[in-house]
């Protein structure tokens, strides 16, 4: 899915989808359209603008991370023509997955898609955060509390 305000963002990150073999996409143009969307249909990925009218992207992400559906665990990526630390904290805070950088290439989206599907990071659940683990580096031998779900996803439980 790709929840966008700008109709040309879609239809370029759409294109590049199609290209690589990606057959069923779904476009939103705002984070609101976007949940809709999510309610009716299975999503395997979200692609989501940080800026946009009627619910902007952070929302977005905390509302999929609040909800108690398997889709919670839905990999989202942040697209943003600003990446300076506040915005990229705030996101990261909030359980986003990946970053992509405004302008984007056909590269840069395929690079973040491949992340999301060929390297997902566990999840992780605490009293005051829902979502992807933040660290980059591999937990090596940890051996906590980590559990897979139905889904067959990670999580952390702290």
């Amino acid at each position: 899915m790709i929840v966008d305000d700008n109709a040309q963002m879609r239809t370029i990150i759409g294109t590049v989808l199609s290209a690589a073999g990606v057959r069923q996409l779904h476009y939103a143009p705002d984070g609101a359209k976007g949940l809709e969307t999510l309610n009716r249909i299975d999503i395997d990925v979200a692609y989501v603008d940080y800026e946009m009218p009627v619910m902007n992207g952070l929302d977005f992400i905390s509302a999929v991370r609040a909800r108690t559906r398997p889709d919670r665990f839905l990999p989202i990526i942040m697209l943003t023509g600003h990446s300076d630390l506040p915005r990229l904290n705030g996101a990261r805070d909030r359980g986003v997955t990946e970053f992509l950088t405004k302008p984007v290439t056909a590269r840069s989206i395929l690079t973040r898609l491949s992340a999301v599907i060929f390297h997902p990071r566990p999840f992780v659940n605490t009293p005051g955060f829902f979502g992807p683990d933040r660290r980059r580096r591999a937990l090596g031998g940890y051996d906590g509390p980590l559990r897979r779900t139905s889904d067959n996803v990670s999580v952390l439980e702290l």
